[in-house]
């Protein structure tokens, strides 16, 4: 029997195992945030999570605010394409509370 995987099925979770990424998407869950408070929040270099950002707004999940104020403030958040994955990251982490132990955690 030939099997394929479904191509967008593929690329989904293509892109949300990419390195960082469903964490910052666990953090945009919570509100908007500025990149300082998510550089501060999340154990990952501001060029990374740049770049990161940039994957997430290009895919239309992540959406870049910019208010013209005195400074220019920018912040990030969810996209309705993005609030949209809430129940599959809630999911992700009722079974990762059920199943993955502590001492997993640290062989990593």
């Amino acid at each position: 029997m030939d099997q394929q995987l479904c191509p967008r099925f593929e690329k989904a979770m293509g892109l949300l195992s990419t390195r960082w990424v469903g964490l910052i998407l666990f953090e945009l869950l919570k509100g908007a945030k500025r990149f300082s408070e998510m550089e501060a929040d999340l154990p990952i270099s501001g060029r990374l999570l740049s770049d990161r950002l940039k994957l997430l707004e290009k895919e239309g999940i992540v959406e870049r605010n910019i208010y013209s104020e005195f400074p220019v403030r920018i912040e990030y958040s969810l996209s309705p394409k993005g609030k949209n994955l809430e129940p599959v990251i809630q999911e992700i982490q009722k079974w990762a509370d059920q199943y993955v132990s502590a001492d997993e955690l640290e062989q990593h």
